[in-house]
């Protein structure tokens, strides 16, 4: 027991301002679930918010786990979950569940396993752990293309699921890291370059076939050669023309919108969201990707700007611990970390407002799913690891001043 005390006693240098955030957020997480599915008939529907509970428990005892945890051991173990990740995503293009035409969960023991979800951190463990390599000199191309190997594989195999959401918040993430790690500005500028060629590639390939009326066969090759396929094309064409499909790929962004406008300033309270109950706003979604238009709709303006203000003291306290990190490890890890969940929650706000494509891309903590959860509460554990270490060694100077005064 007294061990047991013992492992526990980093916990009380936590940044429980932080903690408090993610907490409440787990619940407004879970009674949302519960309003966004408590009208359905079907049963499986209807205890999603029990699942979600059980998934939120499940996540806070990683989050406590990790952060008692030095996260300096994650440094021996990066290269290897790292590998495991690759498999796993080879896998589901070959065995993987498939759900609505995308093949991107694993199932074991009646339990779904989503991979690209554990790829993105062990992705971030990778990049951490290269870009604080003693001697590493981010001048030379070499350097910038291994790098740029380790966003790429992952990347690509994510997009071959299909999904593409999950595949992009990759780009920023490593971009952002590389960044904060000291690259010259001549070669930031060439990643530049990079990223918008890629984008001008990835938007040709979608575009432009249907521009110089392509027969469909040739239209299919030339996304398939870039990596793309229709189903991507038509999640885009929805956004920049709804009206063109309205009770199609448009359906979506239309309906989250008057959701979320609908809501005016108080909301129409809780279990009171005409959008949800009617269906307008799709059941299968409600409680995943439009999670923010449910709270919203209900909630008004006042509780859209709670959620958002949770989220910015995660990050804000994220980008803390990256400040006050020991070493460059940690606040690479804090960086990547905290970067990669103000990108889920950029996108997926901004999508159910109608300011950036359906995408798929779920909200932290709030959204259903016990992948995302897992990985999400886990990610943050780690980043409180790295703030009791900075307090530890507070801590530790100055009780060695006071022993040079003394």
């Amino acid at each position: 027991m007294a061990t047991l005390f013992d492992n526990l006693k980093p916990l009380k240098r936590m940044n429980w301002i932080m903690t408090l955030a993610v907490l409440s957020l787990l619940v407004i997480g879970v009674l949302f679930v519960y309003s966004s599915c408590y009208i359905s008939d079907e049963r499986p529907v209807r205890i999603l918010y029990k699942r979600q509970a059980l998934w939120a428990v499940a996540g806070l005892l990683c989050y406590g786990t990790f952060a008692c945890i030095d996260y300096r051991r994650l440094r021996r173990f990066s290269w290897w979950s790292y590998a495991v990740c690759l498999v796993l995503l080879a896998a589901v293009l070959a065995v993987g569940t498939r759900i609505y035409g995308a093949r991107r969960w694993l199932s074991f023991f009646g339990f779904g396993l989503q991979p690209s979800e554990l790829a993105k951190l062990a992705t971030i463990a990778v990049l951490a752990r290269k870009l604080s390599r003693p001697g590493l000199s981010l001048g030379e191309a070499w350097s910038l293309a291994e790098i740029g190997l380790v966003v790429l594989v992952p990347f690509a195999l994510i997009v071959k699921e299909p999904d593409l959401g999950t595949a992009l918040v990759l780009l920023p993430t490593a971009f952002i890291m590389i960044v904060a790690s000291g690259v010259p500005g001549r070669k930031l500028l060439l990643l530049l370059a990079v990223g918008a060629a890629g984008i001008s590639t990835l938007a040709g390939a979608l575009f432009l076939p249907r521009a110089l009326n392509l027969n469909p066969e040739t239209e299919n090759r030339i996304m398939r050669a870039v990596g793309v396929s229709s189903y991507h094309r038509d999640r885009l064409v929805g956004f920049f023309s709804a009206d063109s499909d309205p009770l199609g790929s448009g359906w979506n962004k239309r309906q989250s919108e008057i959701a979320v406008g609908s809501g005016g300033t108080w909301g129409k309270g809780f279990l009171k969201g005409t959008q949800n109950i009617l269906g307008f706003l799709p059941r299968s979604v409600a409680p995943t990707d439009f999670i923010y238009s449910v709270i919203a709709e209900e909630k008004g303006f006042f509780g859209s700007a709670v959620v958002l203000g949770l989220f910015g003291l995660v990050l804000i306290f994220g980008f803390h611990a990256a400040l006050s990190s020991p070493d460059k490890f940690g606040r690479m890890l804090c960086v990547g970390i905290t970067t990669l969940i103000f990108c889920h929650v950029f996108v997926n706000i901004a999508m159910t407002v109608g300011l950036m494509p359906i995408t798929g891309l779920p909200l932290p903590l709030l959204s259903y799913g016990g992948s995302f959860m897992v990985v999400m509460m886990s990610a943050l554990g780690i980043v409180q690891s790295v703030y009791i270490h900075s307090r530890r060694q507070e801590i530790v100077l100055e009780q060695g001043r006071l022993w040079q005064t003394a």
